[in-house]
């Protein structure tokens, strides 16, 4: 999935058509927390600040439920 930041919200671009820089996530639970743990949104879409990733996180988890 393709996931962009918006106002410093994480989000995902289901039709990869959002303008800007994105980053390409595994819909797994797993490859989430890992790229959290290391930080690797902020690198991946060359942001400054805390990034709100909730919705990143629900979308994921409901992927899981979905899949």
């Amino acid at each position: 999935m393709r996931i962009v930041v918006r106002d410093f919200e994480l989000v995902v671009d289901t039709a990869a058509v959002l303008p800007g820089r994105g980053a390409w996530l595994h819909p797994q639970i797993q490859c989430y927390q890992l790229a959290v743990k290391r930080r690797a949104f902020g690198r991946a879409l060359r942001t400054d600040g805390k990034l709100d990733t909730a919705a990143l996180e629900n979308s994921v988890r409901e992927n899981r439920l979905n899949g």
